[in-house]
């Protein structure tokens, strides 16, 4: 049985409550955020989304909330490789650090949607083809695999983006950082601003990291509401998790290692328990283990990199 109309209802409000509030009273103003700041908010997320696994756990029982609780940790996880990208689009673009919160507030609320849309795909398309479970996992391992081999100093240039390039052709682009404003108006022409522009390159990045972490969430399951929630939480605490990486980028040294082999494991999870459903063998990676891979992996990686950084 689906988890009914009033708990989505319920969601999608207090989303738009705390969204409302981050943007009206807590930073209504544009300043830099500092790591103290950061490091703050990053536990009033994480407190907030274990407060709400325990209300899946109360509410729907404790399968939901272990699906919940590692599709969040999934989620989180893969987020951190999102941040990086994130650093070297605001130094490209040279975006100064009291407007990047602004930014990255509209780029979560386009999130939100593109998730939305690629989550009731997925679940539709899983629940139809039974084949597409083992195209995602086999898809996860591939990008887990390509992971290890990509080149950590490769140069970055968003402007080589397609849809970029698209867009410079048919709107007009002023190179103005004076103000936050995504547009401004010179002569009775509209323009757009680095800001804009920073922006796009945003939602295009979570557009492409979206198509690695929803197949891995959906390895955990296959409810929309657990899916599509699990993904909120991670993405709500984005911000705070972004400038308080800026100040411990050290400590992720070995982080696309751990990233590797999660897409991997969550790759081979998804074919071998396809595998054994459709052919009616009594085997199954269950979330208790993926949870303990996960946990295992991000904890190795990250005491892995205090190390080297001590040497």
């Amino acid at each position: 049985m689906g988890i009914g109309i009033e708990f989505w209802l319920v969601f999608i409000a207090f989303v738009a409550v705390m969204l409302s509030m981050d943007l009206f009273v807590f930073h209504k103003k544009d300043k830099a955020v500092n790591m103290k700041e950061a490091l703050l908010w990053s536990a009033f997320w994480i407190s907030l989304a274990i407060a709400f696994n325990y209300g899946v756990y109360y509410y729907f029982g404790k399968i939901k909330a272990v699906e919940f609780l590692t599709g969040y940790l999934i989620e989180e996880s893969l987020s951190v490789d999102n941040l990086f990208v994130f650093i070297l689009i605001f130094g490209f673009f040279k975006i100064d650090a009291k407007f990047q919160h602004k930014i990255l507030f509209w780029g979560i609320i386009g999130a939100i949607i593109m998730r939305a849309f690629f989550i009731f795909a997925g679940v539709a398309l899983i629940q139809k083809f039974v084949w597409v479970m083992y195209l995602f996992g086999a898809f996860l391992v591939y990008t887990g695999i390509k992971l290890i081999f990509e080149k950590d100093d490769a140069e970055y240039n968003p402007n080589k983006n397609f849809f970029i390039r698209g867009f410079k052709k048919v709107f007009p682009v002023t190179n103005d950082t004076s103000k936050s404003s995504f547009f401004v108006r010179r002569d009775k022409i509209l323009y757009a601003t680095p800001f804009f522009i920073t922006l796009l390159v945003i939602e295009a990045s979570d557009l492409i990291f979206a198509v690695d972490s929803i197949p891995a969430v959906l390895s955990v399951s296959k409810d929309p509401f657990i899916v599509y929630t699990s993904n909120i939480f991670a993405i709500l605490g984005l911000r705070s998790m972004y400038f308080a990486l800026n100040g411990i980028m050290a400590y992720f040294h070995y982080l696309k290692y751990a990233l590797s082999g999660i897409l991997t494991f969550i790759g081979i999870k998804m074919m071998v328990n396809e595998f054994c459903v459709e052919f009616g063998y009594h085997f199954q990676i269950s979330n208790f283990v993926s949870l303990g891979v996960i946990v295992s992996f991000l904890t190795i990686s990250i005491l892995l990199s205090v190390a080297i950084k001590k040497k």
